[in-house]
């Protein structure tokens, strides 16, 4: 049985099309989000602000959602499977009443898809009540796990996230700020961590920056985000980014912001794939706009690769940004010609073995009267295993494209990540495998180019300086900020 046939049976339980978890399934071979963190601190409608910041984020995440709220004495949280309007209503959000409230959504690319961990993980421990929420990976929480079982601990559940509680339970200071100070220098990876406490919420980011945390205000309360386009939809402003190594402190006894630091920045370097794919289009990273870094790429991708041809499509949503920067570079007109079905959902049919392979239609369609009989240029933001990009170039083509080029907004996609993305090993990652001839027969694209590594940080916009502009760009170039553990490598199939 061939892989695509293998990658559109998973979407088919019974009866029944899914559309998968996550909605990244296996006929779009896209990187899976990681996750995304909300925080409220001094409103009296902490959770409700939760809820609609998450929904904001729901992009990073679509397993499960959870808030947990603090009113000075106690905690009150609640957390399930599946999408933020599904896990929560107006019964369970009345029983979060607090000023102080963290959320999360979660796509999980350490532990297993399951309700023991779906974040926040609320935890007892001497100093009180402890929950946490957190966007990223640790990929050394094997190593210190294994050191904690030992000694006699006991894990709950197969999420790194708790080996930093079990880390400041553990701490000998008593001061839970102290404690998180001492947890977070014992792990490395990717993190952009919420804590909380009866009446403290704590912010911190990994010393590299590598996933991001904004901070905004509402009135006089403080808000915490993934992405800056959470405080949007609650009425918030951003007011700065949280600086790497940072550790951001707000207590109830005194309503003050305590700026602090855990470790100093340790090489800057912001994941790249935020500004390609993963953050929304009206979200700001280290003040730089998405869609503007986006059009930019793909005005560079169209000076590098120029193509003669009638018409610009993007593949929805993410490469729509970079399609429309190429057309206006080359002037060649931007058309809709893929259109995306998000109400695609669960559909009760008996399917055929011939359906099951044409399952991607029911996610993304071309329109015939656009693109029948024209020279199509096709935008897209990465080539994982190539196989989605072999089913847009042959829908293009079925639906009367002459000749299909497509043009990719990011250097090939070589190496794995370790920090928080949800990657295939490198085997199975086509640009780690093939030349990039090798690549446009494969997917049967009349030409292919890839922006270049250069292109791709001058189209971002940090000022130069730092190493790579202060970006992470390991899945292109092999060149990892931090040390990766042997487990690690293993366990990403890594050669």
């Amino acid at each position: 049985m061939s892989d695509e046939i293998k990658a559109s049976q998973q979407l088919w339980t019974g009866n029944f099309y899914n559309e998968g978890i996550g909605s990244h399934d296996g006929l779009f071979d896209k990187l899976r989000e990681e996750c995304g963190v909300f925080g409220v601190f001094g409103h009296p409608e902490s959770a409700s602000l939760s809820y609609y910041g998450l929904h904001a984020l729901q992009h990073r995440g679509q397993e499960s959602a959870g808030i947990c709220v603090a009113n000075g004495e106690s905690f009150s949280y609640y957390r399930n499977m599946g999408l933020v309007k599904e896990v929560f209503n107006n019964d369970n959000l009345s029983t979060l009443v607090g000023p102080s409230a963290i959320g999360h959504v979660r796509y999980s690319t350490s532990g297993e898809s399951k309700l023991a961990n779906a974040q926040p993980l609320v935890f007892k421990y001497r100093g009180g009540d402890l929950a946490i929420a957190t966007n990223g990976n640790l990929h050394n929480a094997g190593e210190i796990k294994k050191e904690l079982e030992n000694q006699g601990s006991i894990f709950q559940t197969t999420s790194d996230t708790e080996v930093v509680a079990h880390l400041i339970a553990r701490s000998k200071h008593d001061d839970i700020v102290l404690a998180v100070k001492e947890a977070l220098l014992k792990v490395e990876g990717a993190y952009a961590f919420l804590f909380q406490t009866k009446d403290k919420l704590i912010a911190a980011r990994d010393p590299h920056g590598l996933r991001p945390l904004v901070m905004g205000r509402l009135g006089n309360a403080y808000l915490f985000a993934s992405e800056s386009c959470a405080f949007d939809a609650v009425g918030g402003t951003y007011y700065r980014d949280v600086e790497p190594g940072e550790l951001l402190v707000l207590d109830m006894k005194n309503n003050r912001l305590v700026e602090d630091r855990f470790a100093p920045i340790n090489r800057r370097a912001i994941c790249a794939m935020e500004y390609i794919y993963f953050a929304r289009p009206d979200s700001d990273i280290d003040e730089i706009n998405i869609h503007s870094a986006r059009k930019r790429m793909g005005r560079q991708l169209a000076l590098e690769s120029f193509v003669d041809a009638d018409i610009v499509t993007g593949v929805p949503d993410s490469s729509i940004s970079a399609a429309i920067g190429f057309a206006e570079q080359t002037g060649i007109p931007y058309e809709l010609g893929l259109i995306k079905n998000r109400y695609t959902g669960r559909t009760f049919i008996q399917p055929s073995q011939e359906l099951r392979e044409q399952g991607v239609k029911m996610k993304l369609s071309a329109v015939r009267s656009i693109v029948a009989g024209k020279r199509v240029v096709m935008i897209d933001d990465s080539i994982v295993r190539g196989t989605t990009s072999l089913r847009i170039v042959n829908m293009l083509r079925e639906a009367g494209a002459t000749e299909v080029h497509v043009r990719i907004s990011s250097p090939p996609f070589k190496n794995p990540c370790f920090y928080g993305i949800d990657t295939p090993d490198r085997k199975e990652l086509i640009a780690a495998q093939k030349s990039i001839e090798e690549i446009r027969e494969a997917i049967n694209a009349d030409s292919l180019h890839f922006l270049s590594h250069d292109g791709l940080l001058n189209a971002i916009g940090r000022p130069s300086g730092e190493l790579n502009r202060g970006h992470c760009t390991a899945c292109f170039d092999n060149r990892y900020p931090t040390k990766i553990t042997e487990e690690a490598e293993i366990g990403c199939g890594c050669d």
